[in-house]
């Protein structure tokens, strides 16, 4: 089983009959009709509904299926593909993994669905519902990505998209010779919608940071222009870093502004874990 314990980091087994999960020291965590498995305990919570808020789940969750990112999603999935050469199954974890879309691009995009385990670790509960309802084949979890339960050097695969991660987690979880792939903004990213908040507009850096005990095997850099209209350019500012510098009347110019075609820009990262 992929799973551990979050209390004791002991193995965490399926009870068939009670659907539910159990490790030696009897720790108990039921499996969610819609699927899911939430492996954060109360007592690790910081807040009563950590991760992101509904609204901006539900901001992300509207640009998104519009398929604005479609053509990077795209490209995970190439890059995937390439590296799916084993007979047996990719087991895959999206790190900070939302409301699943990307787990969703992987399935439908793959050259062999059939041959990948794909998971979902997130630490929004209404998130993970989410994934949960929309891939009945994807393994999704409620827990920190800081602390992951689950077992040393299961994954082939582990994806972070803009996602905070812990390093020595992501060594732990990888097999040897397992695959990182990093998506990070590009230097040109959003460019016109920074330019109503910022005086002066920076690029971002090309080279993504990489965890000590992993080896750069490519880079590849996905822009392309998109034109939201004026709700989706609102869901896209919320789904930024920079949203709480966009005070009501930049807000105002952006929702209003005639025409609005916006870069973006993606680098995507590939490395391996060394032996």
């Amino acid at each position: 089983m992929p799973y551990i314990c979050p209390i004791c980091q002991n193995p965490l087994m399926l009870h068939q009959a009670s659907k539910g999960y159990y490790c030696s020291k009897k720790h108990h965590f039921d499996l969610a009709k819609e699927g899911y498995l939430n492996l954060l305990p109360a007592q690790y919570k910081k807040s009563k509904q950590p991760g992101d808020s509904r609204a901006m789940m539900r901001a992300r969750r509207n640009f998104l299926e519009a398929g604005f990112y479609q053509p990077m999603a795209k490209a995970l999935a190439g890059i995937i593909n390439t590296h799916q050469t084993a007979p047996t199954e990719m087991h895959i974890l999206d790190v900070g993994c939302g409301e699943g879309y990307y787990s969703r691009q992987i399935e439908a995009y793959s050259d062999d669905s059939k041959k990948l385990d794909l998971h979902g670790i997130d630490i929004a509960k209404n998130a993970i519902l989410a994934a949960a309802k929309k891939q009945d084949n994807a393994r999704f979890i409620v827990a920190s990505t800081n602390n992951m339960p689950y077992a040393d050097q299961y994954f082939d695969l582990l994806l972070r998209i803009y996602a905070p991660a812990n390093d020595q987690e992501i060594s732990r979880l990888l097999k040897p010779q397992g695959l990182l792939l990093i998506v990070t903004p590009g230097p040109r990213h959003l460019w016109q919608l920074k330019e109503f908040i910022y005086k002066e507009v920076k690029e971002h850096a090309v080279d993504a940071p990489l965890p000590e005990d992993f080896s750069l095997i490519e880079s590849q850099r996905v822009s392309f222009k998109i034109q939201p209209d004026r709700d989706q350019r609102m869901a896209l500012l919320q789904m930024t870093p920079f949203a709480w510098r966009a005070n009501a009347d930049v807000q105002n110019k952006i929702q209003h502004s005639h025409d609005l075609q916006i870069e973006t820009d993606f680098i995507l990262t590939l490395a391996v874990k060394k032996k």
